[in-house]
Formats: structure tokens, sequence, C-alpha cells
């Protein structure tokens, strides 16, 4: 009965929303790196820690007020609250439990609730034997006032600074990446003092003529002289126990060495995760942005043209070469492959990404980084770069939005405006930004004065503007030539004088920025020259 009664429980829990929502707050507040609550969460926790240790500090040889009371049981109850908190995070006990219930169904045997719980049990015990809990944990032993010699566990909380910061959390990884070689160097040099301590005493103890009273003067002697400090309180006065001390000396200076190689090829192979988290850092500070994928030719151009429009970006390329480029222009960049889950997740395409570009010159490479965006995000936008025409639908088959063809557009510019020097001049202007010429668009609608009249109406030669093409949907305009298939729309480029605009066609115009808005003020005041 006890049995069904946890069971029935556990499935309670499953369907219960308010505990799913609740753990899920919790989850973002304590654990979850993408969530903007625990970011805040963590520097709360970082000044409280400090505080904690200022009063506890303070507290040595002066006395508290209340107040520095309270806080003190204030900053206990939050540490004890988060320890708790993690634990029931840190695993799923009734999924265990349910999991473990319908596996025995299925075999048709006994449900074992004993074996559960053991499964249950070890679960949380790796969680309080891991390394931060056991910090979490001591943290909390320094505030237990009648053992006062439990004070010197107050550096646990400066320890656990550890989990609220992504830099000092690297700095942990790079130890922990090399605690074969660091244990390794221990064991040696714990071997080493050992052997020296031994050794110094027989030749340095009171008897021989010397200062060592016991075994601790002769360790503390070793551990001085190893590291090279060298204190000078204790000296060999025998010619065993200075030759002993060369010895040491020179082994000290090998340890030191090698343990300095150790930390320094770490943090060399931890700098780009080190950029990569400042980058992060940054970037978390855009409400929205859009994620530049290849910083060749065209991102290039792409990024100068959002950084002059004040638009957010930021840049992931894996040429070594690019992305130096892109920091040389101060532009937010990683080096790493965008075709890479966690590359996209770590660049906020689930937070803070409004549109992806994938701009690189490969199509293979295009339609991976399509494949994964769409996948990790079926909502966001993605816009690629197409090299050949046979890769452009490919690339609408794996979720882009749109897909351009830069070599192709530059061809049809060369082929329409050969011979219209004028228009071709406007085109060049704006690729290298001169004359404040901007391209802009204006949509036909209904029973505007627009709308049914032909181009050669519109007059935009005396209004010094130019039209690049009409983008539409309406079946009477296939019958003009050069139009190009955009999805479920054809764009007409340079279409021919008498081509007929209807309602919602859009017009791509070139032109200076005033008489393009002096032109829009026209039309909406509906006083435009027939």
């Amino acid at each position: 009965m006890f049995a069904q009664a946890i069971v029935y429980f556990s499935y309670f829990l499953k369907r219960n929303k308010q505990y799913t929502k609740t753990k899920q707050f919790f989850f973002n507040l304590l654990e979850n790196p993408e969530s903007q609550m625990k970011s805040y969460f963590d520097g709360f926790m970082i000044c409280l820690v400090m505080l904690s240790v200022f009063f506890l500090v303070y507290s040595v040889e002066h006395t508290l007020n209340d107040t520095a009371e309270w806080f003190e049981q204030f900053v206990i109850f939050i540490f004890i609250s988060e320890y708790l908190l993690r634990g029931w995070l840190y695993s799923d006990t009734h999924r265990i439990i349910i999991n473990e219930y319908e596996k025995a169904d299925y075999l048709n045997i006994k449900f074992s609730l004993f074996k559960t719980l053991k499964q249950i049990i070890g679960k949380k015990l790796r969680y309080i034997f891991s390394f931060f809990a056991i910090i979490d944990l001591l943290a909390i032993l320094p505030s237990y006032r009648p053992l006062r010699i439990l004070r010197v566990l107050l550096i646990f909380r400066l320890f656990k600074l550890f989990r609220y910061s992504n830099s000092i959390k690297i700095f942990s990884d790079v130890l922990i990446s090399k605690r074969f070689e660091l244990i390794t160097l221990a064991i040696f040099m714990g071997f080493l003092v050992f052997i020296a301590s031994i050794a110094i005493y027989l030749f340095e103890n009171k008897s021989a003529g010397g200062h060592i009273r016991h075994l601790y003067d002769a360790f503390y002697w070793s551990i001085v002289t190893i590291s090279t400090v060298g204190y000078g309180d204790i000296t060999p006065q025998t010619v065993g126990g200075r030759l002993v001390t060369v010895t040491l000396i020179l082994t000290g200076l090998g340890v030191l060495s090698f343990f300095t190689s150790i930390i320094v090829a770490a943090f060399n192979d931890k700098m780009d995760a080190l950029r990569e988290n400042r980058t992060y850092s940054e970037l978390s500070r855009f409400k929205s942005y859009i994620i530049i994928c290849g910083f060749g030719r065209v991102g290039q151009e792409v990024a100068e043209l959002f950084k002059r429009d004040g638009q957010d970006f930021i840049i992931i390329d894996k040429d070594e070469k690019e992305i130096l480029v892109a920091k040389q222009k101060q532009f937010l960049a990683i080096h790493d492959d965008a075709g890479n889950n966690s590359v996209l997740i770590n660049a906020g395409i689930n937070r803070g990404a409004t549109a992806i570009l994938c701009a690189t010159g490969s199509d293979i490479a295009n339609v991976y980084i399509t494949l994964t965006s769409r996948h990790l995000n079926p909502e966001i936008t993605i816009i690629s770069r197409a090299n050949r025409q046979d890769s452009e639908n490919k690339l609408y088959q794996a979720g882009a939005n749109d897909v351009i063809q830069p070599f192709k557009i530059a061809g049809l510019l060369a082929a329409e405006y050969i011979g219209q020097p004028v228009a071709f001049e406007t085109i060049r202007s704006i690729l290298h930004e001169q004359k404040q010429i901007i391209m802009d668009t204006l949509i036909v609608s209904s029973n505007s004065l627009l709308e049914n009249i032909k181009i050669d109406q519109l007059d935009l030669e005396n209004r010094k503007l130019t039209l690049l093409g009409v983008i539409s949907s309406n079946i009477k305009h296939k019958k003009h030539r050069n139009h190009y298939q955009v999805k479920n729309q054809h764009f007409y480029f340079n279409p021919e004088q008498h081509f007929e605009l209807q309602e919602q066609d859009i017009l791509v115009i070139l032109g200076r920025k005033y008489s393009i808005e002096y032109f829009q003020d026209q039309i909406k005041q509906s006083s435009i020259i027939l």
C-alpha cells in the first residue's frame, strides 16, 4: 500500500502544472545559464558572500550589533535554502519512481520500492559529495559560534564565488583539466617534503647542535625551503643539513617551474573560452541582434552596413584570419563553426537573435547552418547566400526564408544597365555609400493613385528616382520579361514602361533619401501628378 501511494503521488506531481512551473522557476534562477534571472541572482549572491565575509572578519576583534547578527542569520537562511534547492533540482525523484514502476509493469515483475529508493538516494549522494555542494555546506558552518575552530572554514564562503562567476568557473575548469598532472606533481612534492623533513631532522636536531626541535619544525622548514621563500628563522648548522638544503632548493625550483608550465599550458588551452565568455557577456546586453555566419566579402559588407545603421550583431566564423579582421574592427566575433548546435545556442539563437544571415562562401556550409538554425528555432528568420543556382532550392528546403545569389545579381545589374550610365551610377553610389542614395520600397495600396497606372506615368526621371524593379504575385505580370522567382512571388527587374501596377505590388526604388520621402508624401496626400 505504501509503495502504491508513493507511485500515485509521483504521477500526481508529474501532472501538476504548478509543481512543474515552480521547479522550472528555481531552475531558471539557479542553474539555467541562459536565464536573465540567474545573472541577477549570481550578482546578488556575490554581494551577499562578500558582505558576510566582511562581518565575520570584523567580528573577530569587535562586537557585532543586533543588525549584523540578523544579517548573518539571513545569510545562513539563504545559503541553506540554496543548498536544499540545488539538491532538489539535481534529480527528479518522481520521474525515477515512475520510470522504475513503468519498467516493472512492462516486464510484468513486482515493483521494488527499496531498489528505487536506493537509486534516488544514490543520485542525491552524488550531489552531496560534488565539489560545489561540499563548498556550499562548508560555507554554512562558520556561523556555528560554539565551535570557534570552524571559523577557519570562512574561506569556503569565498570559494562559493566560483559558482557565480563564469570567469572564475573557467579558472576552476583549468585546474580540473590538468588534475592528473597536478596530482602527480603533488604526490612527488609530498614525497620530496617527507624525505627532506626526515633528513633535516636527523642532521639538525638539538642533540646534533641544530635548531630543529621536532618533526613539525622539520616539516615547516621543508615547506618554506622548497617554495624558495626562506624566512631564515631556521637555518642549517651542519654540513649534512646544508647539503639537504641545497638539494631541496634546486629541486624546489624544478617543481615550481613544472607547476608554472602546467598552469600556463592549461590557460593557453582555455584562452579561447575566456575570450568567448567575454563576448557572450557583452552579447547578453543586447535586447535583439542578428547573427552573421561567415565574415568574407559579403559578411564584411553587411557588418559595415549594420554598424552604420546601429544594428547590433555578432559574427561567427571558423576562419581565424577572418575573426582577427572582425576584432580589429571592434565587432563581436566568435571563432567557431556556426554549424554546431552549441555554438548557435550560446550565441542566443533562442534568446535574443531575431535573424541569421548565412553568408559563408560555401553552399554546403550555408545549407548545414540553415538546417541547424531551423531545427533550433523554427520561428527565426534565416537569410542565406547561394553561390550556385542549383543550391537555391536546397536552401529553401533546409528552411531559409530568403535566398540571395550575389553573383547572379551582379550579372543582372551589369546586363541591364550597361547602356544606362545614369541608373548604373545610382547603384554604384549606393554600393560606395555616396550622395546619401538609398534603396526603399513602396507598396501599391488599394484605391491609391498608383493602382492601375503604367511605369511611364510615374514620371520618375523628373523626380530624380530610379525604379530597380517590382515585386508581385499578380499573374497579370507574367507576360513581361525579366521576372525571377522569389519564393511565392516574382521580382520583375527593370520593368518595361508599359508595365501596369496592381494592388499589393511592391516598388523597389533608388534615389536620394529626401526624394523618396517627398514622393511618399505626395502619394499619401493624393497629389501625385499623373
